[in-house]
C-alpha cells in the first residue's frame, strides 16, 4: 500500500480538467482516490457557493468515471472544499490516492492516509459535545484505516464540517430544540471548534473529562496541534482525512508538521518542512522546492488584537472579514518560503493551535 498526492490548478471552481488529464495519462485510477481537497476562490463564509460548486463538479466527474450516482460518488471520493484564496493563494485541488501496491518495509515511515465521516448531525448538535465525540470516533476510524497506530504519528487531520443556516435553526426550533448560536457566521466557528476538539481527543491531546459544551469556543487553552477544520453549507456530516506516517506504507512521500504561534511565524513553516526531512538554511533550493508536494496551514486573526506586541486592525475592519485577511497573511508567509503560491491555507482556527496561530504541515518527496 502506498499513498500518492497530486496537486493541480483550477481555472474556476468547476474546472476538473487537470484531474481528468492525470487520469487519462495514467497517473492514478479513479477507484484509488481517497479524498480530494480543494481551495476555491469564494469568500469562505456562510454564503460561499464555490465550495458546493466544486463539490458538485467532482461528483459529476467521478459519477461518470465510477458508474455511480452522484451521492455515492461523493461518498467514495470524500471531497473537502475550503473557500478563500485571498492574496497570492492560488485555487487548486489536492488529490489523495491510495494504491494497493508496494507495502512498507516495517522500518521506514512513509505517508499514510485514511478517510472517514461521521453520521449526519442534527442542527442542535453542532458546536456541542455530540459533535466532539462523534468526530473523535471517526478520526480513530480513519487512523485505523491508515494503519497509524501511534497518535504521535498523526501529523494533520483535515475536516470539513457543517454550519447552521436560518432554515436549520428553525427546523431545530420546530422540534423544541435550541442551537449553540443563532448567528449563522458564528456557527462556523463553533462547528470548527467542536471538530478540532474531537481531533484533540482522538489523538490524546486532551481528555474527555476536560471537555464540555461550555468549553467549546471559550477555553482557548484546549487545542490540537494537528487539527484543520473548515465549515461549509454543503453538508451535515464531518468529512475527515487523517494524514500521518506509518512503516506499513510504501511509496516516497513523507509528512511533517509544526505549530505556528502567530500569523507571521515563518520558522514554524521551516520546522514543518524539516520534520518531513527537508533541511535547509533560509529557503529551500530550487531542487528542494520541487520535492514539496503541498503545505497545509491554518490562519486566524489574533483575538488579542496584537501580533508580536503590535496592534493589528483585522478584527476592526467591517469591509473585509478577518478570516479572509488572516488567510492572505499566512498564505503569503508560506508561499514566500516554499516558492509556490499554490498552498492550502484555511481560515478560522478555533482550538486549532494557540490563539492567533495554527498547525502547519508539509508533504514532501523523500530525499
Amino acid at each position: 500500500m502506498q499513498a500518492k498526492v497530486f496537486k493541480v490548478p483550477m481555472s474556476n471552481p468547476a474546472d476538473t480538467s487537470q484531474i481528468e488529464k492525470l487520469i487519462k495519462d495514467g497517473a492514478f485510477k479513479p477507484d484509488d482516490v481517497i479524498t480530494i481537497m480543494g481551495k476555491t476562490e469564494g469568500n469562505g463564509c456562510v454564503n460561499d457557493f464555490t465550495r458546493g460548486y466544486s463539490t458538485l463538479a467532482l461528483k459529476v466527474l467521478f459519477s461518470k468515471l465510477l458508474g455511480l450516482d452522484l451521492n455515492e460518488a461523493g461518498r467514495r471520493i470524500n471531497p473537502i472544499m475550503s473557500g478563500g484564496t485571498e492574496g497570492v493563494i492560488s485555487p487548486h485541488f489536492s488529490i489523495f490516492v491510495s494504491e494497493n501496491v508496494g507495502g512498507g518495509d516495517g522500518k521506514t515511515p512513509r505517508l499514510a492516509i485514511g478517510a472517514s465521516h461521521t453520521r449526519e448531525f442534527l442542527p442542535e448538535e453542532l458546536g456541542r459535545m455530540a459533535q466532539v465525540l462523534e468526530t473523535a470516533k471517526a478520526v480513530r476510524e480513519a487512523m485505523k484505516k491508515a494503519k497509524i497506530e501511534r497518535p504521535e504519528d498523526v501529523h494533520f487531520v483535515q475536516i470539513k464540517n457543517p454550519l447552521l443556516t436560518a432554515q436549520r435553526i428553525n427546523e431545530a426550533k420546530a422540534r423544541g430544540k435550541d442551537v449553540a448560536t443563532h448567528d449563522t457566521y458564528e456557527s462556523m466557528g463553533y462547528s470548527r471548534g467542536a471538530s478540532a476538539l474531537g481531533i484533540a481527543l482522538a489523538v490524546g491531546e486532551v481528555k474527555e473529562s476536560q471537555l464540555s459544551d461550555e468549553k467549546i469556543c471559550k477555553d482557548w487553552s484546549l487545542y490540537s496541534g494537528v487539527a484543520s477544520t473548515s465549515a461549509g453549507i454543503e453538508l451535515m456530516v464531518n468529512e475527515i482525512l487523517v494524514m500521518g506516517n506509518s512503516t506499513a506504507w510504501g511509496g516516497d512521500l513523507v509528512i511533517g508538521h509544526d505549530v505556528m504561534q502567530d500569523a507571521i511565524d515563518a520558522d514554524a513553516v521551516k520546522r514543518a518542512l524539516a520534520s518531513a526531512g527537508l533541511i535547509f538554511n533560509w529557503r529551500p533550493s530550487e531542487d528542494q522546492q520541487k520535492k514539496i508536494i503541498n503545505v497545509f496551514a491554518k490562519a486566524e486573526a489574533d483575538p488579542s488584537g496584537l501580533v508580536r506586541g503590535r496592534r493589528h486592525t483585522m478584527l476592526d475592519d467591517s469591509d473585509i472579514n478577518q478570516t479572509r485577511q488572516a488567510r492572505s497573511v499566512v498564505g503569503g508567509v508560506v508561499a514566500s518560503i516554499v516558492g509556490d503560491p499554490m498552498v492550502y491555507v484555511s481560515g478560522g482556527s478555533e482550538h486549532q493551535g494557540p490563539s492567533g496561530g495554527g498547525p502547519v504541515a508539509a508533504i514532501i518527496r523523500a530525499i
